[in-house]
């Protein structure tokens, strides 16, 4: 976008809320590329970061600044994805993406209905199936060049060209690129349906599920009575039998270091966990975008579940406890937040 420096007040103004207004895409895309709201925060804080550190001169020969911040940070992401997967090596326990909380959760909040900006990221991200648990946990099964072909061409609709302008490959390069992640969706959704398994726990998993958020709803709200009823063989009867539970504490909480495989043994698992924490809170809220469960603790979100449903069963369970990956869901923030209950080991 050219602005021309006459009456260089208007121009610069019409400038700065065009930037302004792309934090919204930027949030979306940077949260679905590294499945990490703090991170994806950071990394358009970083694209804005450049743009406001370059000269007057050079910001106006921009001719779409929209873009010109999209290619900056998607090429953050890509950077940040390749430097996650030693990270990640070194995690304590299992990963786990970042869950974001329902609007509903935050729609007093920061800018919540106000018309202005809100303040907390996680307002900013539109939910939808791309943003689901198991979406999320299929991309990270990709390589990050991957990831970023698919995510931006397949759930963005960026072209090629552009693309490959990030990825520094030639537009055929992304294609296949995007093809090939595409195979691993299927092959994730074929596994699924068969209900086989194959690789780690966390990449068998639905993506585009069948099942409505209705439906959902209903088994997760099952689930959460049988539980807090202590009921084993209703657990067991809502769970899939090759059903599999993935927790994240980060080695920051408490938090089973390895999947939980088989209906029964998570069933029984649960009522273990459920007897050692006495005095916690389940309520029924949705985590990215689908049913979910949100144990409090005095209060304090300690844990977030998401769940994947498999027919009329409960398949996967992803238990989020890493205090650093709920800071969008805290409801306090006082000394007790950083408490949790004795033994609570999901």
């Amino acid at each position: 976008m050219n602005t021309s420096s006459g009456p260089g007040h208007d121009s610069s103004e019409q400038v700065l809320g065009v930037i302004t207004s792309e934090r919204r895409r930027l949030i979306n895309v940077a949260y679905r590329l590294l499945g990490s709201l703090t991170e994806a925060e950071d990394a358009v804080q970083e694209a804005y970061a450049r743009w406001y550190a370059m000269p007057r001169r050079q910001q106006e020969a921009v001719e779409s600044p929209g873009a010109w911040l999209t290619t900056v940070a998607s090429r953050i992401c890509l950077d940040l994805l390749g430097s996650a997967r030693v990270r990640r090596e070194r995690y304590v326990g299992e990963w786990i993406p970042e869950p974001v909380p329902g609007r509903g959760e935050w729609i007093g909040g920061p800018g919540g209905g106000t018309g202005t900006v809100p303040d907390d990221p996680a307002d900013l991200i539109t939910l939808d199936e791309s943003v689901s648990m198991a979406f999320l946990v299929v991309l990270e099964s990709m390589t990050p060049a991957e990831r970023v072909a698919f995510v931006l061409h397949d759930v963005f609709r960026y072209p090629f060209a552009e693309i490959a302008d990030i990825v520094g490959r030639t537009p055929a390069a992304c294609r296949q690129l995007a093809s090939s992640a595409r195979r691993r969706v299927s092959a994730a959704q074929a596994t699924a349906v068969t209900g086989a398994t194959s690789g780690t726990v966390g990449t068998s998993v639905t993506v585009g599920t069948s099942v409505t958020a209705a439906e959902q709803a209903g088994l997760v709200r099952h689930f959460k009575r049988a539980w807090e009823a202590r009921d084993i063989e209703a657990l067991v009867g809502l769970l899939d039998p090759d059903a599999a539970m993935v927790a994240d504490g980060g080695g920051l909480v408490g938090a089973v270091l390895r999947p939980v495989e088989g209906g029964r043994r998570i069933a029984q698992y649960l009522i273990h966990m459920a007897d050692k924490a006495p005095g916690l809170t389940l309520l029924e809220r949705p985590v990215n975008g689908r049913p979910g469960l949100v144990a409090q603790h005095t209060g304090v979100t300690v844990t977030v579940a998401a769940f994947d449903v498999t027919g009329d069963r409960i398949g996967r369970i992803w238990a989020v406890r890493n205090p650093e990956k709920l800071r969008a869901w805290a409801e306090s923030t006082g000394p007790g937040r950083d408490m949790e209950p004795g033994g609570l080991t999901l």
